[in-house]
């Protein structure tokens, strides 16, 4: 099998990739087992050290490794160079804190000594999505080497070239090998890695389907796996919130990245009493995007990741359409090229209220009050985050707790940061990444108790 990264901007193919052979495989596999060894003995410093390295490579090749994930999925290069370097922070937050955040914990009982300490699992397989094909491996990856396990990386079939450049990138930085991997298979190979006994836990960022999957696969093996999939998240506006924040807000988080973004806020539920002058705001804002090369410095907005994606997204607009949805924005689109788009009169039931849509599509729900709010909000079968626009504080946190996510962001942005744990409930998935949570769930706790 030949992987082929494609230029969705140009639809001209970029490079040529060989599958890994079941021996490659094999071999990749022994010498991440035996990398392991030595790594989860060595010392924090010792690792830290390693990714201070790797963020000094990260920010030496930033305009080479930001050129080359423009090319192979489409994101604008100031996209593409911010993720590069939201990377490289991330290895020197977990290189400073892992063993702080790793400290064995004692715990007071009628022992000499009781407490609980937290051990590596051993190879993480790391399977993940191609709309941030690098943050999205570091974000796993740095904490849970910096914990003394190694991993495996599966990239998705359209971003093979950025799954290798990482991996070059842990060689430059003077990484032992075998500590990370790339790993280029297709999916029916995942079955037979994923019950390898060497492999000690999955984390999976990708659709529900293929968690699903994974999942099943890795019950049946008794095997740990962290789960991010889909996302529908709701922007819940109430009537005393400030509306210019607000709006831009939710602009730039639908639209980012040409709303292929996980996180990004789907379903727009506005108080009715300021519906139309967010409305107004907000459609201003979304025709004022400029498309075009994702090269050109002055583009906000390139295209969709694939063809077939683009083709999804037609899909589910033509039938909220038909569904009683009107488009006040946009709603054109050509192969890849998918206009910033707007959708309102979206009532519960709409396809686009109850699937998760992949691009620059917002859905906008007009609610009669906060409850109303609240209970469209979890009227969805995810649940990874939500955002809130409220000048009400106290009331804020007290609706908060009602929403089923896992995350609610208050008058912001709803994004991903090292200090914070990101992952759903539901659909959405299980587990944490990021934060101290995130470290540990890539640990095994261990209690030990001396009488």
């Amino acid at each position: 099998m030949i992987f082929t990264s494609i230029n969705p901007y140009t639809a001209e193919p970029l490079a040529h990739y060989p599958a890994h052979t079941e021996a490659q495989t094999e071999k990749k596999l022994r010498t991440a087992d035996h990398a392991f060894a030595d790594w989860s003995m060595r010392p924090f410093a010792y690792r830290a050290d390693c990714f201070k390295q790797l963020a000094d490579v990260l920010r030496q090749k930033l305009d080479e490794l930001a050129l080359l994930m423009t090319h192979e999925m489409g994101k604008t290069l100031a996209e593409s160079r911010a993720e590069i370097e939201k990377c490289a922070g991330q290895c020197v937050y977990y290189a400073d804190r892992a063993e702080a955040l790793l400290q064995p914990e004692d715990i007071p009982t009628e022992a000499q000594y009781s407490g609980v300490g937290y051990e590596p699992v051993g190879i993480v397989l790391g399977i993940m999505p191609w709309n941030f094909p690098f943050w999205q491996f570091f974000r796993y990856a740095v904490p849970a080497l910096m914990a003394g396990n190694v991993t495996v990386l599966k990239p998705a079939p359209n971003v093979p070239g950025c799954g290798l450049a990482i991996e070059q990138a842990f060689r430059e930085a003077g990484f032992p090998d075998g500590i990370m991997t790339c790993l280029l298979v297709d999916v029916p190979e995942l079955k037979a890695i994923i019950a390898d006994e060497r492999i000690g836990m999955i984390t999976l960022t990708g659709s529900e389907r293929a968690g699903t999957s994974v999942a099943a696969i890795a019950g049946a093996n008794v095997k740990k796996c962290v789960l991010e999939l889909g996302g529908s998240d709701p922007l819940i506006v109430l009537a005393d919130a400030d509306l210019d924040a607000a709006a831009k807000a939710a602009v730039a988080s639908r639209m980012g990245n040409a709303g292929q973004v996980c996180i990004a806020a789907k379903r727009w539920l506005v108080e009715a009493a300021v519906a139309a002058e967010f409305t107004g705001l907000v459609a201003d804002l979304i025709r004022a995007i400029k498309q075009g090369n994702p090269l050109d410095p002055n583009v906000q907005m390139g295209p969709i990741a694939r063809l077939d994606l683009a083709d999804t997204l037609r899909e589910q607009v033509a039938t909220a359409q038909q569904q009683g949805a009107l488009t006040l924005v946009g709603g054109q689109s050509n192969g890849t090229s998918f206009t910033p788009t707007l959708l309102t009169n979206v009532r519960p039931g709409n396809i686009v209220f109850q699937q998760e849509t992949f691009g620059p599509v917002a859905a906008l729900t007009v609610v009669r009050d906060a409850n109303e709010a609240i209970r469209y909000a979890n009227e969805s079968r995810y649940g990874l985050s939500a955002a809130l626009w409220t000048t009400d504080t106290d009331r804020a946190t007290y609706l908060a707790c009602q929403l089923r996510v896992g995350s609610v962001f208050i008058n912001a942005v709803v994004r991903s940061d090292s200090r914070l744990p990101i992952g759903g409930v539901k659909k959405s998935g299980f587990g944490r990444e990021l934060s101290a949570v995130g470290i540990r769930e890539f640990c095994t706790t261990k209690t030990i108790y001396i009488a």
